[in-house]
């Protein structure tokens, strides 16, 4: 019988861990920087939280069931965790709550073959009990220094608006809404020319085809659709947002344009996890010739309210950036590193009553103020086999240790030393 993860799970191997580590390490210090705390959820969910208002379909979840019948499911995001998490137990605090989080989330997938993928790792921030364009702003920029930080350029922020694109689809007849949507997603033209619409409902699909590009473009197109002053409001928030934006980004000596950076704006965005109420967003790379989604995020005002005890609304707007497609992004540019940390030293026991000295020197070594990686020889070896391991594993010094605590110290590179 052969021993394997199971379907559409998989093993992280150390050098897998050193370069996931490399990318969370970067991204925590940006989190820090901002003034962002950890939160660490249960992987586990009732199913009736995740599926509090239709924000999750049911068949994106791995469900469980334990001893109390209590039906279970895998995490297939973090933002209604940590939403939950933050009205039962954080009563009290004052808000804005800034948290991030670093975890894996599991997501069902239709098709099983080839071991599709099922466990992702994902890294992202909530901004909690706070609305408005500074928020939004706050999010976006932070993006852009997380990328910043880890190096990446040439990538694409492609902003859209949940309220604009719901309220323009609101429109047509209910039982083609999801029609024209998909349609317009996909710049499908031929759909939209063959769907039964009328001649003014037609013409206003062609022109949600078109609101994709340049923000400034876009937000002319929109004021020809006749908004109401509800509807023109939100669209004011969405032009005063990106002129925020391209502000900050012009005088921020860390997001320059030259790094091949774009808004995009696109009303035909909406997210997977239909919870969203106003801003929402992609994140794109374009890299080697190709475009990867390596992030999404949005506002969620209505979400919150779903778990708390009193009903009470919470503003909330955030982001999460997928560490398996950073991952192989930055690995094709070289940014990663191709091998696991050396060991600086190896201890080795010359003979049995040396291994009360050896032990010792050991925890001196790891007492430095400095990380040292410090290896102990378990025997079996002779001198050559141990130089060759220590030379096989990059280790850069042994230490022979006799029994009385003397030692010899021998660099692997340069020879024997005293």
């Amino acid at each position: 019988m052969v021993y394997q993860s199971p379907v559409g799970a998989r093993d992280l191997l150390p050098l897998d861990v050193a370069q996931k580590r490399w990318i969370e390490d970067r991204l925590e210090q940006v989190f820090h920087r901002w003034g962002y705390h950890r939160i660490i959820t249960s992987t586990l969910e009732r199913m009736d939280t995740l599926m509090a208002g239709g924000a999750i379909d049911r068949s994106m979840v791995i469900q469980l069931q334990n001893s109390h019948d209590e039906d279970l499911g895998l995490r297939p995001e973090l933002t209604a965790s940590i939403a939950r998490t933050a009205v039962t137990r954080m009563g009290g605090v004052t808000y804005p709550q800034r948290l991030y989080y670093n975890a894996n989330v599991f997501q069902r997938t239709a098709e099983l073959k080839h071991n599709r993928q099922q466990e992702f790792y994902q890294a992202g921030v909530e901004l909690l009990g706070s609305g408005g364009r500074l928020a939004d702003a706050e999010i976006l920029l932070l993006v852009a220094d997380c990328l910043q930080a880890l190096g990446l350029n040439h990538w694409s922020l492609i902003l859209g608006e949940a309220q604009i694109t719901r309220s323009l689809l609101k429109a047509f007849p209910p039982h083609l809404q999801e029609k024209v949507r998909s349609a317009i997603a996909h710049l499908d033209r031929v759909t939209i020319d063959t769907l039964p619409l009328s001649d003014e409902l037609r013409e206003r699909a062609r022109i949600m085809l078109d609101l994709r590009g340049n923000p400034a473009d876009v937000l002319q197109k929109l004021s020809n659709l006749g908004l109401d002053e509800s509807l023109q409001a939100v669209v004011d928030h969405l032009r005063l947002l990106v002129e925020l934006l391209d502000i900050s980004v012009i005088s921020s000596t860390r997001f320059i344009q030259a790094r091949g950076i774009e808004t995009i704006l696109d009303l035909s965005l909406l997210q997977t996890f239909d919870y969203y109420t106003g801003v929402v967003f992609e994140v794109v790379s374009h890299t080697d010739g190709q475009t990867r989604v390596i992030g999404r995020g949005g506002r969620y005002d209505q979400l919150l309210e779903l778990y708390h005890p009193k009903a009470e609304s919470i503003p909330g707007i955030g982001f999460v950036l997928f560490l398996e497609d950073l991952q192989q992004i930055l690995l094709s540019a070289g940014r990663l590193p191709q091998t696991t940390s050396a060991s600086n030293w190896l201890i080795v026991p010359e003979t049995p009553d040396a291994y009360t000295a050896a032990f010792a020197y050991a925890t001196k070594l790891r007492d430095s103020t400095h990380l040292v990686r410090v290896e102990m020889d378990l025997g079996g070896r002779d001198a050559d086999e141990i130089r060759q391991y220590a030379r096989d594993r990059t280790i850069s010094q042994i230490a022979w240790i006799k029994a009385d605590g003397s030692k010899t110290i021998e660099s692997t590179i340069r020879g024997v030393g005293g």
